[in-house]
């Protein structure tokens, strides 16, 4: 079977830290997408978001595979790596991004980063109990200063976060489902190529949400969403720095390095999305948003060092 088309750039440089720099293009990928889905989200509904976003997802990896020459969906797969890719695909793409994407409708897209930025505490813990992952002293104290400095860049003056218990509870539901979904993509993933891992994780969290949009009789409302231009234009852009690009960085990462460190890397958004959210929506930026910022850099840089 061919190599995935990140690992043939990451391998022709013989990178030592293969992982930890494609969580770090993840991180780069899900603060772009994070802000065009809550722009796309404002305009056509949560709900119309999320499918069209993994039908564009879905068209795009599977463009990229017949490519690559394994054809539109993976046949090459095991019976055991389409069970545990697809649990994940429900668990995180279905249900994880269901109640995330509802929180940046009622908290905004930079707080709810922040709660996200719990996933690598979840998923070390999870990978602890389930994977046999250790995590050595050092990388331990990378985590706790990464994120740190995560909640001082998010976090107001005071260090206090007044935002509806409803947004909490549904950014917290996001975070334990993206964490739920790495542990299982990585039981699942071995040593598959990630592109075609993400198709099915993709197909599985696509079949959720025609599940639940049949259910509620809400194919109506799908349907004007698609008549929004600039709605389905800004879903568009994120759908390809989000399920296509970024999940896909993000189980090629989680190959080559433990999930909690490829998941703190990833939990970067928070401290990235800062400046491209000023821009966007005209968000001052303040002396604590910089330190937060340099205090994450020196935690993430504990792993090179």
């Amino acid at each position: 079977m061919q190599a995935s088309f990140p690992g043939l750039i990451f391998n022709r440089y013989h990178m030592n830290y293969i992982g930890e720099i494609a969580a770090i293009g993840v991180a780069v990928c899900w603060t772009l997408s994070a802000l065009f889905f809550e722009k796309a989200g404002r305009q056509i509904g949560s709900l119309s978001v999320n499918i069209i976003r993994l039908v564009w997802a879905f068209v795009l990896l599977g463009l990229t595979l017949l490519i690559t020459g394994n054809g539109f969906i993976p046949t090459d797969a095991t019976a055991n790596q389409w069970f545990w890719l697809g649990l994940s695909g429900v668990v995180g793409l279905f249900l994880g991004d269901l109640f995330l994407f509802k929180s940046y409708l009622i908290i905004g897209s930079r707080t709810s980063t922040l709660i996200m930025s719990s996933v690598p505490m979840m998923t070390a813990t999870i990978g602890w109990f389930f994977l046999d992952e250790k995590l050595a002293p050092k990388s331990i104290l990378a985590i706790i200063i990464s994120i740190t400095g995560i909640v001082i860049a998010i976090a107001d003056r005071r260090l206090k976060i007044k935002v509806p218990a409803k947004g909490l509870l549904f950014a917290f539901g996001g975070a334990l489902g993206q964490a739920v979904g790495l542990i299982l993509s990585k039981k699942g993933l071995g040593d598959y190529d990630a592109v075609a891992a993400t198709q099915i994780r993709i197909l599985f969290g696509l079949i959720g949400f025609i599940l639940l949009i049949t259910a509620l009789r809400r194919w109506p409302s799908i349907i004007d969403a698609l008549k929004n231009k600039k709605g389905v234009q800004s879903v568009s852009i994120g759908a390809i720095f989000g399920p296509f690009i970024g999940i896909t960085l993000s189980l090629f990462a989680i190959q080559h390095t433990q999930t909690g460190i490829a998941s703190t890397f990833m939990a970067l958004v928070p401290v990235f999305i800062i400046i491209p959210s000023a821009i966007m929506f005209k968000e001052k930026i303040t002396p604590h948003h910089v330190i937060g910022a340099i205090i994450s850099i020196i935690g993430v840089s504990l792993f090179f060092f």
